[in-house]
């Protein structure tokens, strides 16, 4: 993964051939960047992209999610969830690798967005916890399905991949063995249920 000077500009650029997804060679090429490890860096994102490394991080795989996902779903339900995906999730999961996000992240993330509280010291509602469980679940499922990223739960949870499965402990998990935000059947602070 070589990266090149430009002499007359003073600015560095990666140049490599890829296997598309038909099969074919194709060239690519991008300049303009003031660092040899700038280049480098982009030459191995766009690669891990391409080739749907799950060493890549999770930032860079939820591009490739969007790009896998953005022509399927209404624009006003993209909208909202490309906003849950950057706000909510990429600040926290953002550089962290795939391959390496567990359970005990997931329960820190959901642990840190039950304790939120607004300048009125409002939390999120229920409905509005489950709508961002429901997005990470949407990009680990899709992780899981179309590039084979092993779940680390799959092994221990009684029921295989159909619905909803609960373990020792009453934790619910969903299809891709994330735990689950729940409320209260009498409008109680919701819940983590853990594993």
């Amino acid at each position: 993964m070589p990266a090149y000077k430009d002499k007359e500009k003073g600015t560095w650029y990666a140049s490599f051939y890829y296997e598309d997804w038909t099969g074919k060679k194709v060239k690519k090429m991008k300049r303009g960047f003031p660092t040899k490890r700038e280049a480098l860096e982009w030459e191995r994102t766009f690669l891990q992209q391409q080739t749907a490394d799950l060493e890549m991080t999770f930032e860079n795989f939820v591009a490739v999610y969007m790009a896998d996902m953005k022509g399927r779903i209404k624009e006003n339900t993209w909208g909202t969830k490309e906003h849950i995906l950057y706000k909510k999730l990429v600040p926290y999961f953002g550089k962290r690798k795939m391959c390496d996000i567990h359970s005990k992240e997931v329960i820190a993330w959901q642990n840190e967005m039950l304790n939120y509280r607004d300048k009125n010291g409002k939390p999120y509602s229920p409905v509005y916890l489950k709508t961002l469980h429901n997005q990470l679940s949407a990009v680990f499922n899709h992780a899981v399905r179309h590039y084979n990223l092993k779940s680390e739960s799959q092994s221990r949870r009684p029921g295989g991949e159909h619905g909803q499965a609960k373990e020792p402990g009453n934790a619910v998990l969903d299809k891709g063995g994330v735990p689950k935000i729940c409320g209260g059947h009498d409008g109680q602070a919701p819940l983590l249920l853990r594993l």
